[in-house]
C-alpha cells in the first residue's frame, strides 16, 4: 500500500509544481488554492507512505519522479522544451528509481 500512497503524492507534487507557476507568485486565487491543496494532500500522502518505506527511498523517488512528471507536463501545458540532456536526465532518474526500489526489498 506504500507505493500506492507515493503514487498518489507523486501525482500530487505534479500539481503542485504546474499549479505554482500558473498562481503568478500567489496572485490568482483558484490556482493558489490548487497550488496549496496540491502541496498539503502531496505531504500527507508521503506521510503515509513513509510509515513503512525508508524516508531516503521513499522521498528520492517522490521528488524524482514528480521532477520527470513536472517537465513533461509542463512541456505540454507551458510549451517548455525537452532537450537531449532533459532526457539523459530522466533515464538517470528512472535508473535510480529503479535501484532504490530493487534496493529496499520491495
Amino acid at each position: 500500500m506504500s507505493w500506492v500512497y507515493l503514487s498518489i503524492a507523486i501525482v500530487f507534487e505534479i500539481g503542485f509544481a504546474l499549479g505554482t507557476n500558473a498562481t503568478h507568485g500567489f496572485t490568482r486565487l483558484w490556482p493558489s488554492v490548487f497550488t496549496l491543496l496540491s502541496a498539503a494532500g502531496g505531504i500527507f500522502t508521503l506521510s503515509l507512505a513513509l510509515r513503512t518505506l525508508d524516508v531516503g527511498v521513499g522521498y528520492t523517488v517522490w521528488t524524482g519522479i514528480g521532477s520527470i512528471g513536472t517537465v513533461l507536463l509542463g512541456a505540454l501545458v507551458y510549451k517548455e522544451r525537452i532537450t537531449p540532456a532533459k532526457l539523459a536526465s530522466f533515464a538517470a532518474i528512472i535508473g535510480g528509481v529503479v535501484l532504490l526500489k530493487l534496493s529496499a526489498g520491495i
